[in-house]
């Protein structure tokens, strides 16, 4: 098969989503000479779907505490040097109407879509090549040190690599390991991924009681235990958490799923912000003839009510319960511990955690420090945000440092 030679490029950009078409944009307002290639047929599948179709493109909160990462001072740099205010901006320039859904999460008035078309408009201000559904073959690097991309529709040669071919969440938009596979390929080391943002799933025993509850909803407090060492924290989390067929989901549970590993329970606080124990025996001084589904029920949803007073407390009215049995009801609400059997996987994950070892990268840069050249931005490396915003932050970020250095270098 004879294929056609593409040549004059300074950089090569694998993946057109957030990272890429980001770092595509300022390579090539920049100066340098920029193609994007990727296997989907059209740019920015993943932002398309982001945010219930509305596109949740950054979080005002923004900052290196948001995120999960071996190095929790890595992603401080290019967080620092391209600010959620500098990405609102460019949504200002461009003239998208957006709004504040939730503390400081940014979405689209009108659509993702926007947010696709803009980032398209600044690469072709950038005369950047946008080169779709070509299937990459073969990556390689010559003894020059230019890197080879050989792909369906022919080959490409640049100096320079931005690997931004996302991580292995939602697989039906095309998602593969490509990123991980080629660090790998070029010695870079690759933080164990996995599935992050997704809902919890739990063994038989579990789903026994949980499948009668699923679609019921409730607002709950988690505690995640973050970082090693003298990096140590916990991270608590308070927002929805819904039951389904399979265990537990919402955005408490998003949130928790990026911090547990398995064989790790979880605490969640049915009562947060509340005195638990104060309340109960508040309730049974104030109503000592109700029982005890009735006095659950003021402060749970009648299903969960039903389900607790069942396991933990006896029948009959609160008048005669001793107040240890309700002192032991509000440790239970309060600390409810359950065993997560694993996750619904990279299908439902939003994110991936884990990729490519920080160590491994330039903070300043994103470029392998010991491979020229080579750019890794994005879900691709080991900085994982929350829910919210953050990790199109990260994208923006990461692939703006990416592109000012290729512009730096060819301009």
């Amino acid at each position: 098969m004879t294929f056609q030679v593409a040549a004059g490029f300074d950089a090569i950009v694998l993946g057109a989503g957030a990272a890429g078409l980001m770092a595509a944009a300022t390579a090539g307002q920049g100066g340098a000479r920029v193609v994007v290639v990727d296997h989907a047929q059209h740019a920015g599948r993943k932002i398309l779907i982001s945010g219930g179709g509305r596109c949740n493109f950054t979080n005002m909160d923004a900052g290196a505490g948001q995120f999960i990462s071996a190095n929790p001072h890595f992603a401080k740099s290019a967080l620092a040097r391209f600010t959620p205010a500098d990405f609102v901006a460019m949504v200002q320039r461009h003239r998208i109407p957006w709004h504040e859904k939730a503390a400081g999460q940014l979405f689209c008035d009108r659509s993702a879509r926007d947010i696709v078309d803009m980032l398209l408009r600044e690469c072709l201000n950038g005369q950047v090549a946008m080169r779709l559904s070509h299937r990459i073959i073969d990556v390689s690097r010559d003894a020059a040190g230019h890197y080879r991309v050989e792909t369906d529709h022919g080959v490409f040669h640049a100096p320079s690599l931005i690997v931004a071919t996302g991580g292995l969440s939602i697989p039906k938009l095309g998602a593969t390991g490509l990123a991980h596979d080629l660090a790998r390929r070029f010695g870079l080391r690759v933080v164990a991924p996995a599935p992050a943002l997704v809902p919890l799933t739990f063994g038989a025993q579990d789903r026994e009681w949980m499948e009668p509850l699923a679609g019921l909803s409730a607002t709950v407090g988690i505690t995640c235990h973050a970082g090693e060492g003298r990096q140590a924290r916990q991270v608590t989390f308070r927002d929805g958490m819904v039951f389904t067929h399979r265990g537990l989901s919402g955005p408490v549970i998003l949130q928790a799923s990026s911090y547990w590993q398995p064989g790790q329970a979880v605490d969640i606080d049915l009562l947060p912000g509340m005195d638990a124990a104060a309340r109960l025996l508040e309730i049974k001084r104030d109503r000592p003839r109700a029982g005890s589904v009735a006095m659950l029920s003021m402060l749970l949803p009648q299903r969960l009510a039903q389900l607790f007073a069942g396991q933990h407390l006896p029948e009959g009215q609160l008048a005669g319960m001793p107040d240890a049995v309700l002192l032991n009801m509000a440790r239970v609400l309060s600390v409810w511990r359950l065993n997560p059997h694993g996750t619904e996987g990279y299908v439902k994950a939003e994110v991936t955690r884990g990729g490519v070892d920080t160590d491994c990268l330039s903070s300043r840069d994103m470029e392998a420090r010991d491979v020229p050249g080579l750019f890794m931005v994005g879900e691709a490396v080991d900085v994982t945000g929350w829910l919210g915003g953050y990790n199109f932050q990260w994208a923006w970020a990461s692939g703006r440092a990416a592109g000012q250095a290729v512009a730096e270098r060819h301009g």
